[in-house]
Formats: C-alpha cells, structure tokens, sequence
C-alpha cells in the first residue's frame, strides 16, 4: 500500500471517528470524492479492502485504521 493511500485512511478514519464514535462505519468509498479523479488510487484501495482482507463492504473506521497501522 503506498504512503499516499496510508495517510489518506488514517486521516479519513480519524476524522469519522471523531465526527461519530468508535462504532462509525466506512467503506472503502468513504476515502474518495464523488469523482473519480484517482482511479488507481481507487483501485489500489479496492484491491487491499476486497482481495486482501476480504472486508466486508461497511467495517469499523477502528478497525481498518489499526489494519493500515
């Protein structure tokens, strides 16, 4: 996983969880905008949510926080 993606998660997971708790939820989604401007990154991420850790779609920010770290 390249530091770029790293430290996007972190950031994201971070922010939702200070927003909403420890039970917030996210996707792999929830990293990006609506626009598609970084398809590789997008893929990158698909790639290590879904082939790697077989996630499912929604998982504690938590968790995939501590997963990245």
């Amino acid at each position: 996983m390249t530091s770029e993606l790293k430290t996007k998660i972190i950031a994201v997971c971070d922010k939702k969880i200070t927003q909403k708790g420890t039970n917030v939820g996210v996707s792999f989604y929830a990293f990006f905008t609506n626009k598609n401007d970084n398809p590789e990154l997008l893929m990158e991420a698909a790639t290590w949510w879904i082939q790697t850790h077989q996630l499912d779609h929604f998982e504690k920010a938590t968790k995939i926080k501590a997963l990245v770290l």
